[in-house]
């Protein structure tokens, strides 16, 4: 075993040390992340690797369970007033940090007032705008009022920058409370050793309220190139790898079945219209040429890896089970054709006249390659459509600055919900609204929206919102984006999940 690992991992071209203790065990789940940590106080962070890290060791009034979902953490059940602004938790008694040392439900506002320090510049900080306090309630009460209703409540605060976090040992050290082995939770785990660009140890926190039967040991190993992840895992060096190459999804598919998981994830992939002047200024144009685009056909394709084809902009299960699908997404292609032309046509675009525009993308292969497959599905309507390439940072720049005709976009959601990704083309979002939609029913619909503390009401309107924008078409929505990873027959627990959570204290280990 050992020659073939030093073999596989010469092959690889990277170098982690093997060490029997941070492989597979009996006890023990290994899990590969796409980076390194970048840092272990849960309240200044904002990448995902170190995120996954602090759920397995922060806990919060609620936590997410293994198909993404809230439930009760600390506290063990809520109550919310008829219009949705105050929220009351009750914890759980007897609530103890991993060192033993106690904690009630004055920890609480004593958190949101450290998340908010200006000298914390806590990059999480804006997910918990809406909340305008919170106050203890006695020992075991945590009383939440909102400036607006937040059905999604539960699961922002599962988010570990709303976490209990050793306020004791911070008043005595400082930030150096980090540098603790083991460190201080209030988590099912605790980081017992880390050995920087090597692997994290956690180990099961004693102290922890809930159930004993979880998984006695979870190392967290850094490894940013996915061949060297998947060839690592299929040679039995993990368990569980977060991401493996795209183009190894077929194969995967075919050689190791169900071991690959590719899952729609909170995000949307689409190009967006400058709407702000011609040719885009012109709602005909931009429909008739979604009419001409072949998305299935991408799917399969260009990308390749199981995405599923976008009209609107809300992945399924966020505000309904099925996303959003026009009337014309199903007809033949010429018959899309011939209605694209005659819109055209009405706009003053034909073959004497032909729509000429620049595709600007950012430096990708898949943005490439959809790039150029849009600009030939459009040749048949005598478009002209030319590519611009630009590095990421000058990319999003020039559509900031509104420099440009239709630009490749998309938007990956922090929390699971449908008006993180509708508010984005609110006429408000300023800069950050890239196409320059202005349709006052669709931001008074979204403004309602988020009024309407009823969550299927709530839902219902938010569904409107993504039909109105569809058919307006300042964005042009192509799939939604999925999320890879590789998971051994020896787990249970997995579930896959539109928001990619799976808490390490959900999985167990078969017996053979």
């Amino acid at each position: 075993m050992t020659f073939f690992f030093c073999l596989l991992l010469m092959l690889t071209g990277c170098e982690p040390r093997l060490d029997e203790n941070t492989m597979p065990g009996r006890h023990q789940i290994v899990r590969l992340s796409d980076s390194e940590i970048k840092g272990l106080d849960p309240q200044k962070i904002s990448d995902l690797s170190s995120l996954r890290i602090a759920a397995d060791q922060f806990e919060g009034l609620t936590r997410l369970n293994a198909r993404g979902e809230a439930e009760p953490g600390l506290a063990e059940q809520w109550m919310v007033s008829d219009d949705g602004r105050v929220w009351t938790f009750i914890l759980r008694k007897n609530l103890r940090f991993s060192d033993g040392a106690s904690f009630d439900a004055t920890i609480f506002p004593q958190i949101l007032k450290r998340l908010r320090d200006p000298g914390n510049a806590a990059p999480a900080k804006s997910l918990f705008d809406n909340i305008s306090g919170v106050r203890a309630t006695g020992e075991n009460g945590v009383q939440i009022i909102l400036a607006a209703p937040a059905p999604s409540l539960p699961i922002v605060l599962a988010h570990p920058a709303m976490a209990a976090i050793p306020l004791h040992r911070i008043g005595a050290v400082g930030d150096k409370w980090t540098s603790d082995r083991p460190l201080v939770t209030s988590g099912p785990y605790q980081m017992t050793s880390w050995r920087l660009n090597d692997h994290a140890r956690l180990d099961r926190n004693a102290n922890w309220h809930d159930e004993r039967k979880i998984v006695e040991t979870i190392i967290w190993k850094p490894m940013d190139d996915g061949l060297s992840a998947m060839r690592l895992f299929l040679a039995g060096g993990a368990d569980i790898a977060a991401d493996y190459p795209a183009s190894r999804h077929r194969w995967l598919q075919e050689e190791h079945p169900g071991l690959a998981h590719s899952v729609p994830y909170l995000g949307s992939y689409y190009y967006a219209f400058n709407t702000r002047r011609p040719p885009f200024d012109d709602r005909r144009v931009r429909m008739a040429l979604s009419l001409a685009v072949e998305r299935q056909w991408i799917v399969d394709e260009v990308i390749g890896i199981g995405n599923i084809p976008a009209w609107g902009l809300l992945p399924p299960g966020l505000a309904g089970q099925e996303n959003f699908k026009p009337e014309w997404a199903d007809q033949p292609r010429e018959e899309r054709l011939s209605k694209a032309r005659k819109l055209l046509a009405d706009a003053g675009y034909n073959v004497d006249n032909p729509l000429e525009f620049e595709i600007r993308f950012n430096s990708s292969t898949e943005h490439r390659r959809v790039s150029v497959a849009l600009a030939a599905m459009w040749k048949p309507l005598s478009v002209n459509a030319s590519l611009f390439n630009s590095e990421a940072a000058l990319h999003f720049a020039a559509l900031r600055q509104h420099d440009f005709a239709l630009a490749r976009s998309g938007w990956i959601a922090d929390i699971p919900t449908a008006d993180n990704f509708l508010m984005v083309h609110q006429s408000a979002n300023g800069s950050g609204n890239y196409s320059g939609y202005n349709n006052p029913d669709y931001d008074g619909l979204i403004t309602k929206a988020l009024e309407t503390p009823d969550p299927d009401q709530r839902d219902a309107l938010m569904r409107q919102a993504d039909e109105i924008l569809s058919a307006d078409t300042p964005v042009l929505p192509l799939y939604f984006y999925v999320t890879r990873s590789l998971v051994s027959e020896r787990i249970s627990g997995w579930e896959d999940n539109i928001s990619n959570v799976h808490p390490s204290r959900t999985l167990r280990i078969r017996a053979k």
